[in-house]
Order: structure tokens, then sequence, then C-alpha cells
């Protein structure tokens, strides 16, 4: 999926001076949340239910609110060719309707019961969220039971969905982030289902039939490949029985195939699409790291220095405060299951594009030659520690926090020691892995707009 960046040029600018100020004032800030949020530690039980279906739970009785978040291994990238979007269109009809509910009942009592219920698809993984009041907590669950075992998938709802998601989908044609992600992603992985939409296309969405939907549920929900993770007012007894009753009558293996290893195109490419807008979005990366990576950590504190520090990074000093070319400039680190990249984008007037591209691969080549210094490694490591604490200022975030960490399968006790493996990262593990990572000279990089002075290029030629 594409992240937004807004598109505007920056027409004034911060002082430098300012901008540190607030960035160091703010780290001081999230670090005394920090410590205080980290003296109410919370504490995770693990507990196998008799299906035996693994849950983690943090029990917390001061409010009357029970918040779940669950994973199914597999997600778009199973979809066939003729069918892209088929995980989306089943995450969008799990609520229109199950058991004897039809979608307008089915609706109707979610909204009775105050439960929230989502499903969202990505790459590797198919996702659902789940809460509710205490007090309505049977009755949810039993709703929670319906969608997962007993969707109808009927014709109307099923037509009605794919035109809603028909619509946003074309949308994405003329968006020139979208447009960017998108041309990006295929030109990295070629034929590999990593290059495909996880939205989907027109056409795919549109082929979905109910029995599509009824032949993906049946492969995808299985024991074997679910993740599940429960904070709030509910003990560990009552959480077991209540997770079997949902999730305990699924086949334990699970029926999707394996996605191939990916190898990500080396660079350097450069895509020109042209669209008729006053400002050239560019997107820019190449193959990155894995998070089961020894050195993801140090990779990770390093690309905050570079483009994920937001308004501290280099980046946006270079691009945005200095020259102000851009409204938002960033990087971030994407680890799939399997392929890693290093992304980012920037969004500035076409007159102006070739200034921007050029000083986004100044910077990560001066990261890549040098790495950062002293200063800017103690502040990010300040920052990054101080503001974990905010992960976990709710039930909903302390559950989808504890749901990723399984997902990576970074131990029951992640939450515990993390703080400690950023703190441990050393000068000499940021500078060897800057310049490990980041290759400056193999980006592949796509221009949506009409960039004035910049002309496409492959590393064929």
């Amino acid at each position: 999926m594409s992240r937004t960046i807004q598109d505007k040029p920056e027409t004034t600018s911060m002082s430098d001076a300012f901008t540190k100020l607030l960035a160091r004032g703010l780290a001081a800030l999230v670090l005394t949340v920090g410590l205080i949020q980290a003296a109410a530690a919370f504490e995770i039980q693990e507990i196998t239910t008799e299906r035996g279906i693994t849950v983690w739970l943090v029990e917390e009785h001061t409010i009357p609110l029970i918040a779940m978040r669950f994973a199914f291994s597999g997600g778009a990238a199973n979809d066939a060719v003729d069918r892209q979007g088929l995980a989306t269109v089943l995450s969008a009809m799990l609520d229109e309707g199950a058991g004897d509910l039809d979608s307008q009942a089915f609706q109707t009592a979610i909204a009775a019961s105050a439960v929230k219920l989502s499903f969202d698809t990505g790459r590797d993984n198919f996702f659902g969220t789940f809460q509710t009041l205490s007090r309505n907590r049977d009755g949810a669950f039993e709703l929670l039971r319906l969608a997962i075992n007993e969707p109808r998938f009927d014709a109307e709802p099923l037509s009605r969905m794919q035109a809603q998601l028909g619509e946003v989908l074309r949308r994405k044609q003329f968006e020139p982030e979208s447009v960017a992600i998108r041309n990006w992603m295929e030109t990295a992985f070629g034929d590999h289902p990593y290059a495909r939409d996880p939205d989907g296309t027109v056409e795919g969405v549109g082929a979905v039939t109910p029995d599509d939907l009824r032949d993906l549920r049946a492969r995808l929900f299985a024991r074997s490949g679910l993740t599940i993770s429960v904070v709030g007012d509910i003990d560990a007894p009552t959480i077991s029985a209540l997770v079997d009753t949902v999730f305990g009558s699924l086949p334990e293996a699970s029926g999707m195939a394996e996605i191939s290893s990916a190898d990500v195109e080396a660079g350097p490419v450069r895509n020109l699409i042209d669209m008729d807008i006053p400002q050239t979005v560019i997107q820019f990366g190449h193959s990155g790291i894995l998070r089961d990576d020894p050195d993801f950590i140090p990779a990770y504190v390093m690309n905050y220095v570079l483009g994920g520090g937001g308004l501290t990074s280099r980046l946006t000093e270079e691009i945005r405060e200095k020259r102000g070319l851009t409204y938002s400039v960033y990087s971030y680190l994407s680890p799939m299951d399997e392929a890693g990249l290093v992304l980012g984008s920037v969004a500035t007037q076409n007159a102006r594009a070739s200034e921007a591209l050029r000083l986004v691969e100044q910077e990560i080549a001066r990261m890549a030659e040098g790495g950062p210094s002293e200063e800017e490694l103690s502040e990010a490591k300040t920052y990054l520690t101080g503001s974990y604490a905010l992960r976990f200022d709710t039930g909903s975030k302390i559950a989808g926090q504890l749901l990723g960490i399984q997902l990576e399968n970074l131990g029951i006790d992640y939450v515990e020691k993390r703080n400690s493996l950023i703190e441990a990262v050393t000068l000499e593990d940021v500078r060897r892995i800057a310049r490990d990572l980041l290759k400056p000279d193999n980006l592949i990089v796509t221009l949506v707009g009409r960039p004035v002075g910049i002309e496409p290029a492959s590393a064929a030629q």
C-alpha cells in the first residue's frame, strides 16, 4: 500500500535552530512520558487453548473493554492473477451478513452491541480487529464467530462491495502517489506477487464470485496459521474458551500456497510517468533487510537519522528546511516475509524535481559513506526509546503491537528488551550497516508528473 504524502510545495521554511530545539524538546517530553508509562508495565500471558490455539493476553480490569487483534498467514500475494483483489473483497464481505443474519441485520446487531469489527489484508497476512464492551462480551464474540465461520456472501452486498472497491481502485489510477508506488513495486519485483497492489485491480475485484470467497475462506482460515493478541477486562480461562468457540472448529492446516522468495531488481532504474500535475511525486528505494536479520535494529536506527525522524532527519533538513522544496520527505524500512526494502518518497514542483532527486541521492550517499554523527545517534536513540511507550497507551494499541511482535517471532519478552536493543547500538554498528545496506548508485526511482530536466534511465543502458 502506498503511503500518503501531502501534494503541495513548502513555501516557507522553519529555521534550523528552531527545528532542532523543537526536536530536542519533543525527545525530552516523550522520554518523560515513556518513563511514567513504563512504571505501569503490563504482564503478557501466553495461553494455549484446549484446541491448541496460542493467545497472548494482557489483563486490564480497570476499563470495561476487550480488544483483540488476530491474523491468518496468507494474504493478497496469494491472489490468482485473474482474481487480484480477492483477499480484499473477502475482508469487505465478512461483516456483510453471517448465519441467519443478512447484511442489514448483521450490521444492526454490531451497532446494537457497540462492537468494532473489521478485516484487512496485507501481502503476507489477513488481519482482524475486534473490540467490545465487557458487558456485551458473549454476544459480541458470537457475532465474530458467525463472521469467521458462517459468512453468507450474498449477491447484493457482494455487488455493492465490488462497486465500492472498484471505484477506489479507479481513483487510485489517477492518484500520483498510488501510481508511483505501484510502478515502483512492479519494477522492483517483476512477475513476483509482491509487485501487485494488495487492493487488487478493477477487473480482478469485479470477477470475484461467492464461490471464490468460500474457497479462499476455507483455505485461509486455519488454526495453524492463526496469531491472536487480547488486551482488556477478561481473564485467561474465559478468553481461552471464547477463542475456541470462535476459532476452534477451523481446520488445523492452512491450504494457502507458500510464496517464493523475492529478488529485488538492481538499479539504477529511472521511470518517468507523464501526468499533468503541478508537482512531481518521486518514489525511490532499493532492496533492504528482513526483520529477522541481526542488523535490523541498527538499520532501523540508521534510517531514523536518514529519513525516518520527521523534522530531525537529514532528508528533511536538506530538502525541506534548507531549500523549501517539499512539505514531506521520508524514508523507511519495509520488511516483508520474502523480501526487504528501503523505500522513500518526496513531492516537489516539476521545475525543481531534478534538484530534489539529486539531494535524495546525495544524502543517501553521505549516510552510506560516513554514517551518522555521535550527536545524531544519541538523539535518535533518545527519541526511539522514549517514544516506544506511546505505542502502548490504549488496549487496542497494545493488542496491535503484540500481534506484530508475534508475527515477527520476536519473542514474548521483546517489549521488555526492545529499548535495550536500541541502546546497545553503537556508532560502528550504524556506520557499518549504512555502508552495507545503502546503495545510492542502485536506486530504483519512479517519477510521476512532468519533471524538468530528468530523463528515464535503466541499468541495461
